[in-house]
């Protein structure tokens, strides 16, 4: 299949393009910088890539995105981008879920098939479910939920991946494994044959964010409140 990835929903921008059959044909991706710069950058590199593989939009059999949890700015980014490629082409997209994306990173580094995935969430939360791989699929063994590092259950036998790991390797349980690993659009090539074999490709109109938490931002009473839980009156 002919496949444009990206995901915009951590600080790193993540863009690939699968032409034919990666077994064959090397898969073109860059790792940018995201963030606030992600919105300016993100088409420009998919247009870059797509020449560089001989593709043009028509071409493709999906478009493939990280659809969140994450960052706000960057789901909302995706998604625009997603529906308007989608729209002006005609072509099918398929959201899917970041945290899979970490799972699936996850066992490409290290072989691991149970990953507990957990990405940084700001605000002193994190982002996290678990996954098991079976074959070329994997099951959600713990549904995505948002909450704080020291919420988060590993079972014996799991394996802990995402960004949140540098973070609060303190406050996160005890793992048989801990990966450094991000929702890369490599990741989601890998996981697009099966999840469009599933059906779950569809119009452009469905190309829709996944937010787990509806607040942004503290007060400044709950930052004050933050501060000095972390530095205690003696």
């Amino acid at each position: 299949m002919n496949l444009l990835a990206f995901d915009t929903s951590t600080d790193i921008l993540s863009v690939a393009v699968q032409a034919g059959d990666p077994r064959t044909q090397p898969v073109l991706q860059v790792t940018e910088q995201g963030g606030a710069k992600a919105s300016a950058t993100l088409l420009p590199l998919i247009r870059q890539l797509l020449s560089q593989a001989g593709l043009a939009l028509k071409d493709l059999d999906a478009i493939v995105f990280g659809r969140g949890p994450g960052s706000f700015t960057g789901l909302r980014t995706a998604c625009a981008v997603a529906q308007g490629l989608g729209f002006g082409s005609a072509v099918p997209v398929l959201a899917v879920d970041t945290l899979l994306a970490v799972a699936e990173e996850a066992h490409a580094q290290s072989a691991v098939e149970r990953v507990v995935a957990v990405l940084d969430a700001r605000m002193a939360e994190v982002y996290w479910a678990a996954y098991q791989k079976h074959g070329a699929t994997w099951r959600e063994h713990e549904p995505a939920r948002l909450g704080p590092p020291d919420d988060v259950r590993v079972a014996p036998g799991w394996s802990l991946a995402g960004n949140a790991l540098a973070l609060y390797s303190d406050r996160l349980a005890p793992a048989q494994r801990r990966i450094s690993a991000l929702p890369t659009a490599s990741a989601l090539l890998r996981l697009a044959p099966a999840l469009m074999a599933a059906g779950q490709a569809g119009p452009a109109a469905d190309a829709m964010p996944l937010y787990i938490r509806d607040k942004v931002a503290q007060t400044t009473q709950e930052r004050h409140a933050i501060k000095a839980a972390s530095h205690p009156t003696p």
